[in-house]
């Protein structure tokens, strides 16, 4: 059962600005890496079901967290109702999926948890508002054009938010251009948590990292559209 209500889930998101996403088949390697966001100041982490027994180490961390209250912990990579009624189930505060799935949606509004389905047309992301959604994933990013597709859209759909993710970098003016573009927030994996720093434990970058997104967040929300 969710820990947070779909509310504080949602304004959290919005608020800091940068969900980091992973995935780990180690339970200890993975508590490291949540902690090492943690540090830099992220609150909202996606933990990937992208490999097997995912949910077991998803359950290991809800249970390592429990008593932590900076943690809103979801999870992503969720295509089906059955996957995401599991993880649900196990605790997850949000989901994430690389698509819109009408029934992960349904699924998610019973259960008032906030679902962030990938989206990249202007029909998928009107769809998904239509089911409830508040926060669209555009994925992948980089590759639908950047935070030039982002202005775009918001042109016509001002009132949307959107979550890039697929083509974000811990860069500034990569930052800067996605924020100003008017992105509600950033899903950031690989180019935050590499397999590199992971494997040779340099979770000090991690960390380093994250607070240098959330500060560059900041400075660029200063001349961005509102969200």
């Amino acid at each position: 059962m969710a820990k947070y209500t779909r509310l504080q889930v949602l304004t959290t998101i919005i608020e800091t600005g940068l969900v980091p996403l992973f995935y780990h088949d180690d339970p200890d390697v993975a508590a490291k890496v949540i902690t090492a966001c943690l540090d830099g100041g992220a609150r909202c982490i996606e933990f990937t079901n992208r490999g097997d027994c995912a949910h077991l180490v998803f359950a290991e961390m809800i249970k390592r967290f429990r008593g932590n209250n900076e943690l809103i912990l979801g999870a992503g990579t969720i295509l089906d109702p059955a996957t995401a009624a599991l993880f649900i189930q196990l605790g997850a505060n949000f989901i994430v999926g690389p698509n819109l799935n009408v029934e992960v949606a349904r699924l998610c509004n019973r259960r008032k948890i906030p679902y962030t389905p990938g989206c990249a047309t202007t029909t998928e992301i009107s769809d998904a508002e239509e089911l409830g959604v508040e926060i669209c994933k555009i994925f992948p990013a980089g590759e639908l054009g950047g935070p030039a597709f982002v202005h775009a859209v918001r042109g016509p759909m001002p009132w949307v938010r959107l979550m890039p993710t697929g083509g974000v970098i811990p860069d500034k003016e990569n930052v800067t251009a996605w924020i100003q573009a008017g992105v509600a927030c950033l899903g950031m994996g690989s180019k935050l948590i590499s397999t590199k720093r992971v494997e040779s434990g340099d979770y000090a970058s991690i960390t380093y990292d994250v607070k240098q997104i959330l500060d560059w967040v900041r400075d660029a929300r200063k001349d961005a559209p509102g969200i």
